[in-house]
This record gives C-alpha cells, sequence and structure tokens, in this order.
C-alpha cells in the first residue's frame, strides 16, 4: 500500500486545452486571417439538434461568449468544457468568454500552477476546438487553409504551449486527416522535433474517410511505426456517438460513450494492422477500462471457434496477444476496472485527470487516485500513476 504522503507525482495522459485566441492569427498568412480561426465576441447562442448535429447561433442577449468563426463555421466556447473546480450542479452548456474561465485552460503557466495545486507532474493535452483529432480542419472547404491551420496548431502546441514548460506539458499533435500522404509526413515533421503523440480518430469511417481495414492509412501507420509516435484516439474522435433514439437523454450517450472505444479497438484487433505494424502502438483516452477484459476475452473466443467467418485468416495470434503488446488505455474514474485490473493488463494502463472538463477530478487527483489503487503494492502504484506514461511517451521522468 502506498500511504498519500508518499503517492507518486501524477502523469495525466488525458487532458484538454482551451485554445488560446491568437493561434491562427499570428500565424496565418494575411490573406486568410478573415476566414480562418478568429474569436469573436457575441452575445451567448442558442443551441440546436438539427440531423444529430448541435448547431449554434449568437442570441441577442446581453450576456456575452467567444466565438470562434472560421469559413462558415461557428462555435461558443462553453462553461462545461472549461469548467475544471466547479461543483457538477453549476456547470452548464452556456458560452463564455476567456474572461470566465480558469487561466490555466488556455494559457501554459498558470496551467503548471494547476498542476502544482493538482499533484501532477506532467500533462498531454488534447485538441478542444479543432474537435478531439483536428476532424473540424477535415470537413472545410478550403484544404490548403485547413493545413495551414493544422501546421499552425502543431507550432503552437510544441513551441508555446509545451516549450517552456520543462518538458511537463506533453505535445501532441494533429495531422491533415483528409490526405494520407500530408498525415504521414505531418508526423515526421513533428516526431524530427520531439513529439512523440498523435491525435487520430477512433472511427475514421465515422468521418467519411477510409476505414483502417482499406489499406489506405498504412503510410500514415507506416510513419507512426518509425517514429515511435504513439496514436491517440479520445473518445468523440469519431464525431457520431452510440445513442438508443433521437429522443434519448443525452445522459444515455454520455453513459454508453466507452462503446465508440471498445468498437475501435475490436476494429484494429481483427484488421492486421497491429501484426504488419508490430511496434505500432495506440492508447485510448477517457475510455476507461472496465470493459476491455470482456471484449478482449470475445474477440479470442470468436477467433478460436468462427473460423468460418471473415477477419480470423489475417492473424497468426489470437487478438488478446496484439492487445496486450500494442494497446493502452486510460481511466480515472473506475472502480470496475480496478477489480479487472490483471485482466485488464497492468502495464496497459494509464491515469488521467481530464482537466478542465465538467467530470475531470481536479483539484482532486491525488486522492481521487489513492482511492481507486493506493492499496496495490508500490510498484503497480508506480505504473499507473505515471511509470507506464513515462515508458509509453518516452518522457524524461522516472
Amino acid at each position: 500500500m502506498t500511504l498519500a504522503a508518499d503517492f507518486p507525482k501524477i502523469i495525466s495522459v488525458d487532458d484538454h486545452v482551451v485554445e488560446p485566441a491568437n493561434i491562427w492569427t499570428d500565424r496565418l498568412p494575411a490573406k486568410y486571417r478573415d476566414v480562418g480561426p478568429r474569436i469573436v465576441i457575441a452575445p451567448r447562442g442558442e443551441m440546436s439538434l438539427q440531423g444529430g448535429t448541435w448547431v449554434e447561433r449568437p442570441g441577442t442577449g446581453d450576456e456575452m461568449a467567444a466565438w470562434w468563426h472560421y469559413e462558415d463555421h461557428r462555435y461558443q466556447i462553453k462553461h462545461m468544457i472549461a469548467c475544471a473546480g466547479t461543483p457538477p450542479e453549476e456547470v452548464s452548456m452556456e458560452g463564455v468568454t476567456y474572461d470566465d474561465i480558469r487561466p490555466g485552460c488556455y494559457q501554459a503557466v498558470d496551467r503548471l500552477a494547476d498542476m502544482d495545486i493538482n499533484h501532477v507532474e506532467a500533462s498531454l493535452c488534447f485538441p478542444n476546438y479543432p474537435r478531439f483529432c483536428g476532424q473540424l480542419f477535415a470537413e472545410r472547404k478550403d484544404k490548403e487553409l485547413s493545413k495551414l491551420c493544422v501546421e499552425a496548431y502543431n507550432d503552437w502546441m510544441v513551441e508555446e504551449w509545451c516549450g517552456g514548460s520543462g518538458g511537463r506539458l506533453i505535445p501532441l499533435c494533429i495531422v491533415p486527416l483528409w490526405d494520407v500522404e500530408l498525415a504521414a509526413a505531418e508526423i515526421r515533421r513533428n516526431a524530427a522535433r520531439g513529439v512523440n503523440a498523435t491525435a487520430w480518430s477512433e472511427l475514421p469511417a465515422w468521418l467519411g474517410l477510409p476505414s483502417i481495414h482499406s489499406g489506405y492509412w498504412d503510410p500514415f501507420f507506416q510513419a507512426c511505426e518509425e517514429t515511435g509516435t504513439v496514436i491517440a484516439m479520445h473518445i468523440g474522435s469519431g464525431t457520431r456517438t452510440v445513442s438508443t433514439s433521437e429522443d434519448a437523454p443525452t445522459l444515455v450517450t454520455a453513459t454508453m460513450i466507452s462503446a465508440n472505444s471498445a468498437a475501435s479497438m475490436v476494429d484494429f484487433l481483427f484488421s492486421g494492422v497491429l501484426h504488419r505494424y508490430p511496434d505500432l502502438k495506440l492508447m485510448y483516452a477517457e475510455s476507461q477500462i472496465g470493459w476491455i477484459p470482456y471484449f478482449i476475452e470475445r474477440a479470442d473466443e470468436n477467433y478460436l471457434t468462427h473460423q468460418w467467418a471473415q477477419g480470423e485468416e489475417r492473424l497468426p495470434e489470437k487478438p488478446s496477444f496484439y492487445y496486450y503488446r500494442q494497446i493502452y488505455s486510460c481511466f480515472f474514474n473506475d472502480s470496475a476496472g480496478m477489480k479487472m485490473l490483471d485482466e485488464v493488463g497492468v502495464d496497459n494502463v494509464l491515469f488521467e485527470t481530464d482537466y478542465p472538463h465538467s467530470d475531470g477530478t481536479f483539484p482532486h487527483s491525488k486522492q481521487k487516485a489513492q482511492s481507486l489503487f493506493g492499496h496495490l503494492e508500490d510498484e503497480v502504484v508506480h505504473k499507473l500513476a505515471r511509470g507506464n506514461a513515462i515508458k509509453l511517451l518516452k518522457l524524461p521522468f522516472e
């Protein structure tokens, strides 16, 4: 058992950054500054669900929000994605300005201070405005502008967000999802300056892109394997979420969202990708881990008994072999997963805090981690809190 006073500093492999207003206006060529992503302060808007997609439009009231404008896209920064430390009953979907949220949401120096409060030594941050794998840029019309936006984000991530942190802020890049050769090139460009992880989609076919079974993504997978770049897939990075009906409450989707990660993991296990690229590493973020043992067991059972089925003939080993060798998942609130840790894999699990989202554990992440796995052997506690992250992402910590 690790006492609270001796609990190791956490390395969180799933946090988020609320992008500062000047990322793209400071970096795009002048001709794109009026169409590229930029902040406009306007009245808080109303949201409506149209055809399964949330549509936002500015309102007419006196309360202001910071709105991203980009081509025809409009998006207001919302309290729920920048509410670190706010009691659940006070979290809302209302639009906010930067003055309304903790500076640690968007300023690196303040983030480091909040990490100190939260017993966190290092943090890997997923995007917010471009969405969890940068799919916003794949959806826009001007792909030359989209490419410049991806590069600008990555330059800001490496040079500004992480650059002055002494390694405590871990860079996570995005790629041009609409072109596999551009994606591979961006992996290599960023790997050359020390980036060891890229955000990618759990289910690219759900974004209207080729599936992992098509062979289209092989140049991307090869670039990631060659450079040791971990493919980090956040829940929701397939954009579409599982729901039972159009009128089901949002809590149904929120409860079932790990199903996206389960679908992605099974997809990879039977795709042959992990066999063809044995050094490729996958990481699932914010998916929790309690569901994993069932799906690994089920995949192995189908592999052994359904030899008539499409998919099994591509694998010389059982799916579980590839899982334990190449797949990692993150958790921050999963007592069920802790009860099945041996089956999930003590070397395949990493901790996260999800700062500054509404279900994140700031400023009590140490207490949360202690309650979940502080009773385990010291070696296991170290692995879950930081050791597995250090090994996976090749971090300069002990």
